[in-house]
């Protein structure tokens, strides 16, 4: 890891993304003294986690990689036992079975869990004291859609519901892109990007394409008229073109006698934004 600072905002729910082997669950690790960094310091709620290390894990809930049960035990037997390391009463149990939808299957014995009810039942065991902060990593692995659903709409309410801040790693740009208010990109243990998803996306700049039957006298004419283009796919490109410069624009060509097939516009993928401050073709 490389002088990575992770500025996790209360109420937040904060996107850790990277591609497979980026160093995110290291991290993740690090903030709750899994693993101990080579060099520098790991400070939670302001505190520095060698000398706090108790308080600060008292209020911090985690999943990472996987969720770890007794799966001869029943949903509700693993809850019990989680309920007397944190001593907690009993509706913190009920609710935290509640929250992830395992009320009516917490008799059942864990091992007997589909996948989805297994990472459900590891969220409701980070859940059980209502933690300030919530660190899951890859909470979505290995769920099929309907179960990414879930976790995404349960991830999504726990700021507002119950003022939980959640911290969350994912290889998944889509994903996280539809969970996250803040977001981290991490590649080769660096950080390369921190900030809003706004911004983020703010580095998508629209671009306008126009497809026209002559796209080389079509670049000429534009260019004449003081927009500059560029030929892609078929297509002239116009960066910062607003709407009445496009109508000007497609008035134009059609007068010049160039039909004018398709005016469209266009932004950069946030997966193409990833991999340009990555600078590699690596697959999230």
């Amino acid at each position: 890891m490389n002088e990575v600072n992770l500025e996790v905002h209360e109420g937040e729910v904060y996107g850790f993304l990277g591609p497979n082997g980026a160093g995110k669950s290291t991290t993740l690790k690090m903030l709750l003294g899994l693993v101990k960094p080579s060099s520098g310091k790991v400070v939670v709620f302001g505190k520095e986690f060698d000398k706090n290390r108790l308080s600060i894990l008292r209020q911090a809930g985690s999943l990472i990689e996987s969720p770890s049960y007794y799966g001869h035990l029943t949903g509700l037997e693993n809850m019990r036992i989680m309920q007397r390391l944190h001593d907690v009463p009993d509706k913190n149990v009920c609710e935290a079975l509640k929250i992830v939808r395992l009320e009516n299957h917490k008799d059942k014995k864990a091992g007997l869990y589909s996948l989805g009810m297994k990472q459900r039942l590891g969220i409701a065991m980070a859940l059980i004291a209502f933690p300030k902060l919530l660190i899951l990593d890859e909470p979505t692995n290995g769920l099929d859609p309907a179960g990414i659903g879930e976790i995404r709409e349960l991830i999504k309410s726990l700021p507002q519901r119950y003022g939980i801040t959640v911290l969350l790693s994912s290889h998944l740009l889509s994903e996280i892109e539809q969970i996250a208010t803040s977001v981290g990109i991490i590649s080769d243990g660096k950080l390369l990007f921190q900030g809003s998803m706004e911004a983020l996306q703010s580095k998508s700049q629209p671009r306008i394409a126009i497809k026209t039957v002559d796209n080389e006298t079509a670049h000429v004419l534009l260019y004449r008229q003081g927009f500059h283009s560029v030929i892609e796919d078929d297509a002239l490109i116009v960066k910062e073109m607003n709407d009445e410069q496009t109508a000007f624009a497609n008035r134009m060509l059609v007068q010049a006698g160039i039909d004018v097939i398709r005016i469209e516009e266009r932004r950069k993928s946030l997966e193409r934004i990833f991999l340009e401050l990555t600078g590699k073709e690596k697959s999230l």
